[in-house]
């Protein structure tokens, strides 16, 4: 299992989930999959901004969660949604007061409406099938790096399959895009690993 925690680079995802609502805006579903997600820090954080962001059209949200664990433990903590406070505390002051739910015994769980636009399932990704397609946003971070070289190429080709057009694809900070994939789509900020797809 990959290290995380809530809102772990948060300018990235926060500039991701800016560029998304732009694209996605006024279709029947924004659709996200967060690829990786581990216990779900991701994944909510996720769901977290963009409730902040799209009001009402927040009901339009449809972010898949996904993981490979062999201990079949993953889902039923990210479906639970619950932490220790501890773990909470890089999370801004209004936003976990809005959002996490005291439930005693030093644990919080993320609010119901966030909970619910939140769907894990299993998915190896080195199965190089998409769990869906016509995604705005793909996430994939702290996964990649475990993978050899000509992986990560054809795990970067499924999530351009998955994408829509003009769909965009967060990559951890440390890792670049591989060269004969880069084609496949455009940086869109010098000093952030998010990309949009282009047709090829």
């Amino acid at each position: 299992m990959a290290f995380t925690f809530f809102f772990r680079d948060l300018p990235v995802l926060e500039y991701a989930v800016e560029q998304t609502i732009r694209l996605a805006l006024g279709r029947m579903r924004i659709k996200v999959w967060d690829a990786g997600c581990a216990l779900g820090q991701e994944p909510y954080t996720l769901a977290t901004l963009f409730a902040e962001r799209l009001g009402s059209a927040f009901n339009n949200l449809y972010l898949d969660a996904t993981d490979y664990d062999s201990e079949n433990n993953f889902g039923d903590i990210v479906r639970q949604a619950t932490y220790k406070y501890e773990e909470l505390q890089r999370i801004p002051a209004d936003i976990f007061r809005k959002y996490f739910e005291p439930l005693g015994n030093n644990l919080h769980q993320v609010c119901g409406k966030v909970r619910a636009r939140v769907f894990f399932q299993y998915h190896n990704l080195l199965s190089l099938k998409p769990i869906g397609s016509d995604y705005a946003l793909v996430v994939c971070k702290n996964v990649l790096l475990h993978f050899q070289y000509e992986e990560r190429i054809e795990v970067i080709r499924m999530y351009h399959q998955a994408l829509s057009p003009g769909g965009y694809l967060a990559l951890e900070h440390t890792q670049k895009m591989p060269g004969e994939i880069a084609h496949l789509f455009e940086q869109v900020a010098p000093d952030a690993r998010l990309y949009k797809k282009v047709q090829g």
